[in-house]
């Protein structure tokens, strides 16, 4: 990750902590770049693998590409 995406993953996490909105990156484990989608990726799997939610995936630009959510019902 270079100078523009850290910059850009601050304003995103600054952005979730807003009154009102909806925090895409709580319960995150892990945050990883997606460089093909130029997207970060706010995994929240325990213990390298179980996972009960899917992760949210948030463009550098903010645009939400995948809200996340439960895997299982």
């Amino acid at each position: 990750m270079g100078r523009e995406e850290l910059a850009a993953l601050i304003a995103v996490l600054t952005k979730q902590l807003e009154p009102g909105a909806e925090n895409l990156a709580l319960g995150s484990w892990k945050i990883d770049f997606d460089k093909k989608r130029r997207a970060f990726v706010f995994d929240k799997c325990e213990n390298d693998g179980y996972c009960e939610e899917r992760p949210a995936v948030v463009a550098v630009d903010g645009t939400v590409i995948d809200r996340g959510g439960p895997l299982f019902d």
